[in-house]
């Protein structure tokens, strides 16, 4: 059946998803998949047989955002993919954060050049070229950008290094320029702020800062997360622009 097949039922919704190999990102294709959206995901990996969700292999794209000058054939490649030129959410959930040769945190005083610039390229910088690329596609569907910022980005973290959290710091401010500049074009941009969350790269220690620093006492999940996601690209948000979300059981406080 097409989707113009019932004139009673909603349009199809597409979104683009960043760093969907793991983790937050699977649990958001999962949740937005369940509500009937397409998606489009976006790794630097080559398409993996263990994504076992439908139409996993034909909505993946690979492309390393690290390299600024890839990014207009991905967008070109997204585009040639929506059938009715509408975007309707951009989720940006790729990020790095380097470790030292011994897994340990990356400061200052241990971070060159090329750590920084692979950091920012990927966790700030693309994801300002991808909503200026996008922006036609995301004005006709009056889209929803999504940023994954940290709770790093506003406090010093035992395990995240120097890089990653400047880059989270920045996106942080980048999801209000957005707010501000792309509102009047009927485009809502806010960002989620996850703490000690579920996944598979979570550190050794992780259980000694929720037992001192969660209030809640337990690790969020994946889901929980995603469900903050599907909620700010759902019309029970239309009025939430430049919000930050702190997903962290009250870590932040």
């Amino acid at each position: 059946m097409s989707q113009h097949s019932d004139s009673t039922s909603p349009p199809q919704r597409y979104m683009l998803l960043t760093g969907a190999s793991r983790g937050i990102g699977h649990a958001t294709v999962k949740l937005f998949q369940e509500q009937g959206w397409r998606i489009l995901t976006v790794s630097r990996q080559p398409f993996s047989e263990t994504c076992r969700w439908p139409m996993a292999r034909d909505s993946h794209l690979q492309a390393d955002l690290a390299d600024l000058d890839a990014l207009p054939q991905l967008v070109e490649e997204v585009r040639r993919r929506l059938p009715d030129g509408a975007l309707h959410a951009l989720v940006n959930n790729a990020g790095i954060s380097p470790k030292g040769p011994q897994g340990e945190r990356l400061g200052v005083l241990g971070s060159d050049s090329d750590t920084w610039q692979r950091v920012l390229n990927v966790n700030l910088v693309s994801t300002a070229l991808l909503a200026r690329a996008l922006f036609p596609e995301l004005k006709q569907g009056r889209g929803s950008i999504v940023n994954v910022t940290s709770i790093a980005g506003s406090k010093v973290h035992p395990f995240a290094g120097v890089a990653y959290a400047a880059s989270k710091a920045g996106l942080a401010a980048l999801t209000r320029e957005l707010a501000h500049e792309l509102a009047p074009h009927g485009i809502r941009a806010n960002a989620i702020a996850p703490g000690e969350i579920d996944t598979a790269i979570l550190s050794p220690d992780t259980a000694r800062i929720v037992e001192r620093d969660v209030p809640m006492r337990r690790l969020g999940t994946p889901q929980e997360v995603a469900e903050a996601i599907h909620f700010l690209c759902s019309p029970q948000s239309a009025y939430i622009n430049g919000a930050e979300i702190h997903i962290n059981g009250g870590q932040h406080v």
